[in-house]
């Protein structure tokens, strides 16, 4: 009879094997049903930049982390208590990510000279004989042998009845975790809908899987995490890029404006352009532009129009999209660039995390045209920040920074549903038509926040002139007299800079002012951070954490708080950018942490670096 262990906790594992084994699929359903389930989630998928990597091999890895529990949860959690591997090449890269007495279930068919040699492992190689493995449960299962045998009388090719293997793994952890398989079923039925030979062969393999577990002696105990105790609501399982995507509608439709959204895809930001397509029947114009220029030169002509124009991409696209941004600057329209960060420089590590984007989006273009920066901090997240951007970008009349990177934007968290009415107002406001008696229209005035109107193409008496080349001030008309330059400078300057005055001033996170060390984070690194600085301070650490999510301008009280601190460590997947601006802007000595390797912090490696700082003299 099967045992059955409850688990007041989180459990971490890790599904990793070749790009072309369903390993993205695999854990993404695996998260919607622990998520449906009231599990609290957070993953993070981590696969190869190739369409088609190298089979079998250490490059062609692809891996997915799921951290699921019936507690809070903000990080897809460092080393796993499962390892699920598909081939050897699989292990090799990932032995090091699981905890010691942690279990690898490994698909032994992957481990036959073939996938050894192609692994560059010796080919001599078994599983039992591996001493690295001594404390670790193994537990071999010819996951491919089994599914051939499941579907020997289906009529599918050899290759079409591989590509199932993950459905038996899905089931077979289904059943290790007690979960059901109805949810993974209706997607199986809506996926292939029309095709009922795929829908039976894959619901067929999803059951011998959780069947395997049910019958086999080598796993007699089943694992129950129970449902979080989260706040009541309606939840659903969201990735960062589609909570952008749905923040873009929302703020479009919350100020009474049209979306137009001018794109060129780019790993990681293309899921935007996917989601927003999808939402048509909101008014939603999507356009794929021939290149990043364009695709910019689209959206703010859309902005001049009187729509919520946005562009995105990743840091080469907004490199190209440089001299646009700041033709946007001197325009003065408001226009969201969204750039999900990867790994860089040029090319770089596309499928890659990082935050190296930040000095980028604050000084990436020529002269002086400074931008508003709004930081998203997790996959929900990304909906709140990508709406204030929005609502930035609307009320100030002004273009706009919004930063995510590849860790968030591909991760996925349950995320409370929003109501329309719940959401902050964003007004709107276009410059009034004008008579033939009223002054002459200028089109750089400005308000009480530094903005100019935002007049709409074809306004009676909204008549001006629009262009690259220096503006007069008050007027718009092509200028180039050096104190008109300067002024104008200066202008653009403090618009950005009043911003500060319509923003939440900064608070901390977690400690109080006048603990010993203040942790300062921005962007993803907001997960890992918390909870490394929570566990510090329930071990009794005087340490504290605030997290910033506005960039630029950067809140009003932001240097009186970091100056209640002895010390301020910025630990950043950079090589050291905001602690760069901090340090300049507040002359004090921040200490950074830096970490460059396209993946995110580990709790562990934070708390070793913060107890260090803790006990430096």
């Amino acid at each position: 009879m099967t045992a059955v262990k409850e688990i007041k906790d989180v459990v971490t594992i890790l599904f990793a094997g070749d790009s072309g084994d369903g390993i993205q699929l695999t854990g993404g359903q695996f998260t919607d049903t622990a998520a449906l389930l009231g599990n609290d989630i957070s993953t993070f998928p981590n696969f190869p930049a190739e369409i088609r990597a190298p089979i079998g091999t250490v490059a062609g890895v692809s891996g997915f982390q799921l951290n699921f529990g019936s507690i809070e949860i903000f990080t897809p959690g460092d080393q796993c208590d499962v390892l699920v591997v598909m081939n050897a090449a699989a292990l090799k890269v990932n032995l090091k990510n699981l905890k010691k007495g942690g279990v690898i279930i490994a698909n032994s068919t992957g481990f036959d000279k073939r996938n050894l040699r192609l692994a560059k492992m010796d080919e001599e190689y078994t599983l039992q004989n591996d001493t690295r493995l001594e404390g670790y449960k193994v537990h071999e299962v010819d996951v491919t042998k089994l599914t051939r045998e499941t579907l020997e009388n289906s009529g599918l090719g050899t290759k079409a009845v591989d590509r199932s293997k993950n459905m038996f793994v899905l089931g077979f952890l289904y059943w290790m975790y007690d979960r059901p398989l109805d949810i993974t079923i209706k997607f199986i039925e809506g996926k292939f809908k029309g095709k009922q030979d795929l829908i039976d062969t894959n619901i067929m393999v999803l059951k011998a899987g959780f069947h395997y577990g049910e019958t086999c002696e080598a796993f007699p105990t089943q694992i129950v995490v129970k449902a979080a105790d989260i706040e009541k609501g309606v939840y659903r399982n969201v990735i960062g890029n589609e909570a952008a995507a749905l923040a873009l509608i929302s703020a479009a439709r919350k100020a009474n404006l049209q979306l137009f959204y001018g794109t060129y895809p780019i790993t990681p930001a293309s899921d935007i352009l996917h989601t927003l397509s999808r939402h048509k029947n909101y008014g939603v114009k999507t356009y794929q532009a021939e290149d990043e220029i364009a695709a910019i030169c689209s959206a703010m002509g859309a902005s001049y129009g009187g729509a919520l124009g946005v562009t995105a991409s990743s840091g080469p696209g907004i490199a190209l999209k440089g001299e646009a941004i700041g033709l946007a600057v001197s325009l003065e329209l408001p226009l969201v660039i969204v750039n999900v960060q990867r790994g860089g420089p040029s090319t770089g590590l596309p499928t890659k995390t990082e935050q190296s984007d930040l000095l980028q989006a604050m000084y990436g273009r020529n002269g002086e045209a400074p931008v508003p920066i709004i930081a998203a901090q997790s996959p929900t997240d990304c909906f709140d920040a990508a709406y204030e951007a929005c609502r930035i970008a609307v009320e100030h009349v002004t273009p706009v920074f919004f930063l995510s990177d590849g860790y968030i934007a591909n991760g996925s968290e349950p995320w409370k549903v929003l109501k329309g009415e719940d959401l902050p107002k964003i007004t709107a406001k276009f410059a009034a038509p004008r008579k033939e008696e009223d002054e002459a229209f200028m089109p750089f005035s400005r308000d009480e926040k530094l903005s100019r109107p935002w007049a709409i193409p074809g306004t009676k008496g909204l008549a001006h002139r629009i262009g690259g080349i220096e503006k007069e001030n008050l007027t718009g008309n092509i200028s180039y007299d050096p104190d008109n330059h300067e002024l104008m400078t200066k202008l653009r300057q403090a618009k950005v800079d009043k911003i500060a005055d319509y923003i939440p001033e900064q608070k901390l996170d977690n400690g109080k002012e006048g603990d010993k060390v203040l942790v300062l984070s921005w962007g993803s690194t907001y997960g890992v951070v918390k909870t490394a600085v929570k566990e510090l301070r329930e071990e009794g650490q005087s340490i504290a954490h605030a997290h910033v999510r506005y960039m630029n301008p950067l809140p009003k009280n932001l240097g009186a708080l970091l100056s209640k601190f002895d010390k301020v460590l910025m630990p950043e997947m950079n090589n050291g950018q905001f602690v760069r601006i901090i340090r300049d802007k507040f002359l004090i000595p921040a200490i950074p942490y830096n970490k460059v390797q396209g993946l995110p912090f580990f709790t562990q490696e934070l708390k070793e670096k913060m107890t260090e700082v803790l006990n430096a003299k």
